[in-house]
């Protein structure tokens, strides 16, 4: 087409030249409009959230400045911004690119999402594709991405045509509002998407609490066996839609799913693993030597005799291994004296070297029952799930944390229900993920929508959706991990109070999953969640000193002291922390639960 354009120039102005021929309407210009913002990225990366990518001066197709953006790692240096469109209309994306393996494409269409790619460009090469928006679909994320380990690509000249979106009107107040799960301190909200609408603001008794950018929400920090009511407005860049229509829910006594003071937990707790199947450079520590402090303690580790066959054995550390390790019969007896102290000792299950993959419903059964087995043979208050390595990946087409189909997810799922349900409402549920399982899913979700990506990134953020009423404590590993986008759209590095409090913060806050504003991962409740890190510089890489553990929790729980990233609230109610381990910290000359004791008394 670009060879026509002259020639409708100057027909155009020949028709303007006639009497009674006036200007093109409004809404014939709207239905050719560009709307990608800086799209010649000749004001930098404005309207775009690059993190890998920079504006250079050369090449350039047009203009002063191109993008140029560095695949690294299991990152693919995606750009990408998001753009308000109208619902069912047809929109054509283009733009020229430059490099190899490189993609233009356009995601949350509401219909079918669309992407083009090229295998290599030694010049500047324009890559187009059109899509029509779904009936319902308000904005749509235009995107372009290199390939992993395959170097730079640059774009330029990045255009989104199609019919643009009236200003001047905020959008229409929500329907069809309706509440979901209700435990005793928080409320699942959902309700209708709005043509026009790029976000949503939710109201609890008439106060504006929190703001959405999908068609659902999950309000928390609520008080047992209370009544509440709540709205939904819809917004955009012109303003605030009337309230919708209210709903009524009335919170739990307490006694169902979630902690809601079931547990028995303190205010504030000390979690900590104890080596109790092996030695290694820290030394063998008793169970009954275990100060006071700690108010969870995870004997580690329970494993499968295989990787698949779901059958968990508990093996103490022997004596040749560990010349100090006690008897059967004193560990019981420490457990119960824990117990009664106010503690719980759980099991916790995989570890490092403890892969587990419930293939099978056979293999699902017999974890619940080996499991069970062990909780009943010591007297243990729960499970802890340290799931890591290949235990849990997403098979290809799995896309929808809230739906999961892969069968290692789904059955142990089930098995976790299973035992939640076999002894009660005093259950111990935690789990101890690595980061990639969990806040990278901000950015990459299984293989993604093209295929391709680690199908273990955000694995276990379906685990979690579905046990979230019956989990007690997700302490996430802030260790061992590498650069996490935080919410900020910018990497954290571990080592430092800000990498602990933007993880947190995306938990407490809730996220789109992959970037899809659609599909977002609601936040836990502050009492589910405690930061974990290594006790010393031996245990694991990412320690922080007691000093900058300290800034966190004032960041977290004051909003004093915050660094380079700002948390999205305050959590006096945070649960408290999480070390690998109680024998490093031993080694350590317990500096870890000196802190803690200091910091929270």
């Amino acid at each position: 087409m670009d060879r026509f354009r002259p020639v409708l120039a100057v027909l155009t102005a020949a028709l303007l030249a006639v009497p009674g021929i006036t200007a093109l309407s409004s809404a014939a210009r709207a239905a050719d409009a560009d709307l990608a913002r800086n799209g010649g990225f000749e004001t930098g990366l404005d309207g775009w959230t690059c993190p890998a990518g920079t504006t250079v001066n050369t090449p350039v197709h047009s203009g002063g400045s191109a993008l140029r953006a560095t695949p690294a790692g299991s990152d693919n240096a995606q750009c990408a911004q998001r753009v308000t469109v109208r619902p069912d209309s047809q929109y054509t994306l283009s733009g020229y690119v430059r490099g190899s393996y490189v993609y233009l494409g356009a995601s949350g269409t509401g219909t079918t999402d669309v992407s083009t790619w090229t295998q290599s460009a030694p010049d500047w090469q324009r890559l187009t594709t059109t899509f029509r928006t779904g009936p319902a679909t308000s904005s749509v994320t235009i995107y372009t991405h290199g390939w992993y380990g395959t170097g730079a690509y640059y774009a330029d000249d990045l255009t989104l045509t199609g019919p643009g979106v009236d200003a001047g009107q905020p959008p229409a107040a929500p329907t069809g509002l309706r509440t979901g799960t209700v435990t005793s301190t928080s409320v699942a909200l959902s309700w209708t998407a709005v043509p026009g609408a790029t976000g949503y603001a939710v109201y609890r008794d008439g106060v504006k609490t929190q703001t959405a950018g999908g068609t659902s929400a999950t309000v928390t920090g609520l008080t047992a066996a209370t009544a509440y009511s709540f709205q939904v407005t819809a917004t955009n860049d012109t303003g605030e839609s009337a309230r919708s229509a209210t709903v009524t829910a009335t919170t739990a006594t307490g006694s169902g799913g979630g902690d809601g003071g079931s547990s028995g937990l303190p205010a504030h707790a000390l979690v900590g693993y104890l080596h109790a199947s092996f030695a290694n450079g820290s030394g063998y520590t008793r169970l009954a030597d275990v100060p006071d402090s700690w108010d969870v303690i995870d004997l580690a580790f329970g494993e499968p005799t295989s990787v698949t066959s779901g059958d968990i054995r508990f093996d103490r550390c022997p004596v040749t291994e560990c010349p100090t390790v006690e008897s059967d019969a004193d560990f019981k007896a420490a457990i119960k004296a824990k117990q009664a102290a106010g503690k719980k000792v759980l099991i916790s299950i995989g570890g490092a070297n403890g892969q587990v993959q419930l293939t099978t419903t056979a293999a699902r059964d017999t974890f619940v029952s080996s499991v069970s087995k062990i909780i009943d043979e010591y007297g243990l208050d729960g499970l802890d799930i340290d799931f890591e390595g290949h235990s849990l990946s997403l098979n290809t087409g799995d896309t929808d944390f809230r739906n999961p189909t892969t069968p290692v997810v789904v059955n142990l799922i089930s098995a976790l229900k299973t035992l939640k349900a076999r002894y009660g409402a005093r259950f111990v549920l935690t789990m101890a993920p690595e980061t990639f399982f969990v806040q990278m899913g901000y950015q990459y979700y299984g293989t993604g929508k093209w295929g391709g990506q680690d199908p273990r990134c955000g694995a276990y953020l379906p685990v979690i959706h579905a046990l979230r009423d019956d989990l007690t404590l997700l302490h996430v590993q802030d260790y061992n991990s590498g650069p996490i986008m935080g919410l900020d759209n910018q990497y954290h590095s571990m080592g430092g109070a800000d990498f602990h409090t933007a993880m947190t913060d995306m938990l407490l806050t809730g996220f789109p999953v992959a970037g899809d504003p659609d599909n977002v991962f609601p936040p836990l409740r502050p009492d589910q969640v405690a930061i974990g890190m290594p006790a010393s510089v031996n245990a694991g890489n990412g320690y922080v000193a007691p000093a900058e553990v300290t800034k966190s929790l004032d960041c977290l729980t004051k909003r004093t002291g915050c660094g380079t990233y700002t948390p999205h609230g305050t959590w006096p109610a945070l649960r408290g922390l999480m070390t690998w381990s109680v024998n490093w910290d031993r080694f350590a000359g317990w500096e870890f639960q000196r802190m803690f004791d200091g910091y929270f008394g």
